[in-house]
């Protein structure tokens, strides 16, 4: 998780006031960080990754200012148009397609706000990006570019700048082969015969994003007035980062001037600062939070975290969310900040009515179980999110589409449904993991959902296990033998059959079933089995995850 640094001496100076060093460690638990670390001049706090307003300090300013009754409720900040332009190339559709931009004006920078702004925009890079692959920021100073801005896809060798922190002029494949971040993020963009570029009218070259920025717009402290760049494949991740780092901004005293961004088809004010609204039932408040509260308390306390409300009745509350907080979809996150704002030391936690025995949850068992093979067969454990998307589950795999669980209200694009095997999200860790060395070999055990009419819920959560292994010589001997090692270690006898899967090379895929076997040598499948597929990944899905080497795979599903 993200950890922030900085010096008590620049959170008063944001702040506008002085609080002592006891007062702030006593405070900043309480609005949902871990103190790592502190001492006489310097504090270290780490913030859940659902919460980037708080990457910066002026994020976490702007929340205390709550707590201390300096500012309550719905920040506002006011904004105008610039007037200016970002012209978006038809040809990026493919390559890197969204951006959002702002003009921040009459900024202050020195030393310690420098440092921290840059370490701000590595977090949301981090936490929004996906590493940049999802959504990279650039921050320019304005003063020496000219608009109007163009944000198109360049050819490699037909143009050249000098990057961040060098001194010599190179063409975007230099860059990507010789430069640090080129080196490291090359990887987002070598697969494309154009890269993108924003440049101003004069051609001059602010950025190549999501490499690296232009030393020309460089930001020191002098810089006064800012331009706000966020590209990427997300459009709304890229205007959530453009949302929190201008709000960020703007708590320091800067002027926020919106920009048109100009698409083939149509053309978009950004950035939409617009709050959302939502409901919090009173009764659900209490019932959950176990305290007794009336609905001006729960406005009061929602405005001390810096959330607008108002009651509309006497059980329920309108609660206005700023732009900046994407972390809120559901009533039950408002109550969780109603929580913060009553002070959640002051719940006091109680004793069950019914005193219980715990013991071990035999499904648990068997799950650790299963991890202790593996992990004894020279596997490591990867966790992913249940969460994907249709590309990823259908289409990277070559499966056709069929009905699955959908997410009403997805916070991006990659993560509009609930999964429905485990090798979609091994694959994914591959990808992101290309620069490890090989072997690699992983496994997860984990749920997968299917819709299920006759369930309460409408879904059916299974167990499945899953592991790739990856490496030059991988192939269909070599996973039939990992396959057959883990049934045979769990007390199975396995029985194989040949199958076509999608995803698998047509002639190396097979299914299996492992079954208990009696003392007579019968098939006793009553008392638990498990099925599922093995074989070599077909070199289409390969490529569609950016891999280089082979890749062999089992996955199976535990019944009974």
């Amino acid at each position: 998780m993200p950890v922030i640094n900085f010096s008590y001496e620049y959170f008063n100076q944001v702040l506008g006031q002085k609080i002592t060093k006891e007062e702030l460690i006593d405070m900043l638990p309480m609005i949902g960080s871990d103190i790592e670390h502190y001492d006489d001049e310097m504090i270290k706090v780490e913030f859940f990754p659902n919460r980037p307003d708080y990457y910066s300090v002026e994020g976490i300013v702007r929340t205390v200012k709550g707590f201390l009754g300096i500012e309550e409720g719905l920040p506002e900040y006011s904004m105008s148009k610039s007037g200016y332009k970002m012209m978006v190339d038809p040809e990026l559709i493919n390559i890197r397609p969204y951006t959002s931009c702002c003009i921040v004006e009459g900024i202050s920078i020195d030393e310690n706000s420098l440092k921290g702004l840059m370490d701000f925009q590595e977090d949301l890079h981090w936490v929004l990006g996906r590493d940049r692959k999802k959504v990279a920021i650039g921050i320019h100073n304005l003063d020496v570019v000219k608009p109007p801005f163009t944000y198109k896809a360049a050819k490699p060798d037909e143009y050249s700048f000098i990057a961040l922190e060098t001194t010599e002029k190179k063409n975007l494949n230099d860059i990507l082969e010789h430069h640090k971040k080129g080196k490291k993020y090359a990887h987002l963009l070598d697969k494309f015969d154009k890269y993108p570029l924003i440049i101003d009218s004069d051609n001059n070259i602010l950025s190549m994003p999501p490499i690296i920025n232009g030393e020309l717009t460089k930001l020191s402290e002098d810089t006064k007035n800012v331009l706000i760049d966020v590209t990427g494949t997300d459009e709304r991740a890229v205007n959530f980062a453009l949302n929190i780092i201008a709000c960020s901004f703007a708590e320091s005293g800067g002027n926020i001037k919106t920009m048109d961004i100009v698409y083939k088809d149509r053309t978009v004010e950004t950035p939409n600062l617009t709050p959302k609204k939502m409901y919090v039932d009173l009764g659900n408040a209490q019932k959950i939070l176990g305290v007794e509260l009336t609905a001006p308390d729960v406005v009061d306390m929602l405005k001390r975290v810096r959330l607008g409300a108002e009651s509309e009745a006497d059980d329920k509350i309108a609660v206005t969310i700023p732009a900046y907080r994407i972390d809120i979809l559901h009533e039950v996150d408002i109550i969780e900040n109603i929580a913060i704002g009553y002070c959640i030391r002051k719940i006091q936690p109680e004793l069950p009515e019914i005193a219980t025995i715990a013991y071990p949850d035999t499904g648990k068992i068997f799950e650790n179980r299963v991890r202790d093979i593996m992990i004894g067969m020279g596997f490591y454990e990867v966790m992913s999110l249940m969460l994907t998307s249709e590309d990823q589950h259908y289409t990277n795999m070559r499966l056709p589409e069929d009905e699955h669980v959908i997410v009403a209200q997805p916070i991006s694009q990659d993560r509009t449904m609930i999964r429905k095997n485990l090798i979609n999200g091994l694959m994914e860790f591959l990808e992101d993991n290309t620069h490890e060395e090989l072997p690699q070999r992983i496994f997860e055990v984990g749920d997968v959902a299917y819709l299920d009419t006759n369930s309460e819920t409408g879904t059916r959560i299974i167990k499945k296990l899953a592991c790739l292994v990856t490496h030059s010589n991988a192939n269909f001997t070599e996973i039939k033998s990992i396959t057959d090692s883990f049934i045979s270690n769990i007390g199975l006898k396995m029985k194989i059959e040949s199958i076509d899967h999608p995803s698998f090379i047509k002639g190396r895929c097979a299914a299996i079933i492992g079954e208990y076997e009696d003392v007579d040598g019968n098939i006793n499948v009553k008392k638990g089995s498990v099925e599922g597929f093995f074989g070599e990944i077909d070199p289409e899905v390969i490529t569609n995850f950016d891999l280089e080497y082979p890749v062999i795979a089992f996955e199976v599903e535990f019944k009974g």
